[in-house]
């Protein structure tokens, strides 16, 4: 099956990552004033870029969208799908028309009622027209083709299109034509058969065309298939749902390409949900979930609303993912399995805070895996800001990022790792207003990239892995808060210096220099702190060398910044206000006894 199809990325190293980063988008521009849910009388400033005020919201416009490549043993392309004969329906009213017969094909209609009954293979219907109160049922033990040419077709007391049909069903959105799907409020049944949605499938959905289609969701979800669904570049889809998911299938959602939108308010619903796969190649997906947490029954649990649910894995490789879920306890991308995130670029906001429920409660999340998170490259970033658990991006295992540009700002952790936390490439920055920056339950091993983690006062820090092995082995590493985990000595093999400053002020920029006065980088404050402890390490500082701290200082060339951070920048002026004798790989002076030697004169010049 195409959709079990070996992913092969490539993806470019971290140090080629770092190179052109020049040139990518998300650069961003400083500017000032009071950052949202930060802690009273911190005195921040804003972040650099869009981090703190980008939105998301439907957008139907149209992509400019390569054609995916078909080859001829692809079933799930209707390119390689051959007609038999086609069957034109037409509703008018409260009536419909039918042009075209086919031998073991009978169409019978009830009013504007249409019910296909087929035992031929490679059959193809096409239906145009409107009506208020009618239906398409398509009972066939074939694969078919269903072109949707222009209809608009209300169901009063079901779905509007319902297909019986285990086999492959092929959806033509028609090129230039707009459709619309319509189910009830309340849906009548037929005893044995599933009707689960205003467009339901037993089989494949697989869309294809340039054509627009809008689903309203009354009852159930908008568009469900008991198998897999795949869509297409050319694809514009909207779909609102009051009571249920807006995308839901059994084994698996392929998107190579289109425009989707979804829109749901239903208790614990999603924008996408699948028991199987979630892969995205291309396109723009946009989700937006405003429905609360529940509590459910049957598992014993509860559950909050998300713009992706999968229970099993959740793969990235292009296109644009924009999320937002504004109810209680929810999530952004939550999977049962493992996350990859190869290419592509993710925004993801939520609004609510934790829902509760007696002992139980869930917390909203961006992006969450009860397995590993792994970041292979992309652009992603998360805002979730509404209180106690607001987590950026957690694995309940590792988490691991080589390359891409990382960008999380939230009331708890903005990253947080279970088991272990490795990052060997790419641009993280990782600001907490109440917590750490960066915290796992387990190891923190880092051997390339920026990272920039920045905690609130303590006892929270910079980077927090308990009492477990911290390793530096690589990689340009800034961590600010009340505290700060120690790397250590024995593990770590780049040069690391942690201090005490009493005093740092947002908006200001914080710069490490060498004895012979090199900038090494500097880093624009995202919010004032009173007596914190500042970890920093680079490639450039060497055991047996002395370097600087200060703040204050002019940066004349912005240009490379990454939300604050500008390597071997320009500067001039600004006040020391530590000097730092690296005489030994770990430098400890933060004033609780850590690993390593040598030290600092926090103020000295």
């Amino acid at each position: 099956m195409a959709l079990a199809s070996v992913l092969l990325v490539s993806c470019s190293s971290g140090d080629d990552w770092f190179d052109d980063f020049e040139q990518r988008e998300f650069q961003g521009d400083p500017s000032d004033g009071m950052i949202p849910g930060q802690p009273s009388g911190s005195g921040g400033t804003a972040l650099t870029g869009d981090l703190a005020s980008f939105a998301v919201t439907i957008d139907r416009s149209a992509l400019s969208e390569q054609a995916i490549s078909i080859s001829s043993d692809d079933e799930d392309c209707v390119e390689n799908f051959s007609e038999a004969a086609t069957i034109k329906i037409a509703y008018n009213g409260s009536s419909a028309s039918v042009t075209g017969t086919a031998n073991g094909v009978t169409v019978s209609t009830n009013g504007a009622h249409v019910t296909i009954n087929s035992t031929v293979k490679d059959m193809a219907y096409e239906v145009s027209g409107t009506t208020s109160d009618g239906s398409l049922k398509i009972y066939s033990e074939k694969k078919f083709k269903l072109t949707l040419n222009g209809v608009n077709i209300t169901n009063p007391t079901g779905a509007a299109i319902n297909s019986q049909c285990k086999k492959r069903n092929y959806v033509v959105l028609a090129d230039g034509t707009e459709n619309t799907l319509t189910d009830g409020s309340s849906y009548t049944t037929v005893e044995g058969e599933d009707m689960k949605a205003t467009l339901f499938s037993e089989g494949q959905l697989l869309f294809s065309g340039n054509g627009q289609l809008t689903v309203n969701a009354n009852c159930k979800n908008g568009i469900c298939s008991d198998d897999y669904i795949v869509f297409r570049p050319g694809n514009n889809i909207y779909v609102k749902a009051t009571q249920s998911n807006c995308v839901k299938s059994n084994d698996g959602i392929w998107v190579r390409g289109g425009v989707i939108n979804l829109e749901t308010s239903a208790t614990a619903s999603k924008g996408m949900k699948t028991d199987g796969y979630v892969q995205i190649d291309g396109g723009r997906i946009t989700a937006i979930t405003s429905g609360g947490g529940e509590f459910d029954t049957e598992d014993n649990d509860v559950n909050g609303a998300a713009g992706i649910k999968c229970d099993s894995t959740f793969v990235m490789n292009a296109g644009e993912l924009l999320l937002k879920s504004s109810g209680a306890g929810g999530k952004g991308i939550s999977a049962d399995q493992d996350i990859t995130i190869n290419g592509g670029i993710i925004k993801v906001i939520t609004e609510g805070r934790k829902y509760t429920y007696g002992s139980y409660d869930t917390s909203p999340k961006g992006i969450k895996s009860d397995a590993n998170v792994t970041i292979n490259g992309g652009e992603i970033m998360v805002r979730c800001l509404t209180g106690e658990g607001s987590e950026g991006i957690e694995s309940k295992a590792t988490l691991t990022i080589s390359s891409g540009s990382v960008a999380v700002y939230t009331y708890d952790d903005p990253i947080n790792a279970k088991k272990a936390l490795d990052i060997s490439g790419g641009y993280v920055y990782a600001y907490a207003t109440n917590n750490d920056g960066i915290d796992s339950n387990g190891t923190i091993n880092i051997s390339g990239g920026v990272v920039i983690a920045c905690g609130t006062t303590q006892p929270e820090g910079g980077f927090d892995c308990d009492q477990n092995s911290f390793t530096i082995t690589g990689g340009t590493l800034i961590g600010l808060g009340g505290d700060s985990s120690i790397p250590s000595s024995t593990t770590t093999k780049q040069a690391v210096a942690l201090t005490s400053i009493s005093s740092l002020t947002g908006g200001q920029y914080l710069t490490l220099a060498s004895s012979d006065g090199t900038n090494i980088f500097a880093f624009k404050l995202p919010r004032s702190y009173q007596q914190a402890t500042v970890l920093v390490s680079s490639p450039s500082m060497k055991t047996g060398s002395s370097y600087t701290l200060s703040t204050g200082a002019t940066v004349s060339d912005t240009s490379s910044e990454f939300y604050g951070f500008v390597s071997n920048a320009k500067t001039s002026g600004g006040t020391t206000v530590a000097t730092i004798t690296q005489s030994s790989t770990v430098t400890n002076n933060k004033g609780n006894g850590g690993q390593g030697g040598g030290g600092f004169r926090p103020g000295g010049r």
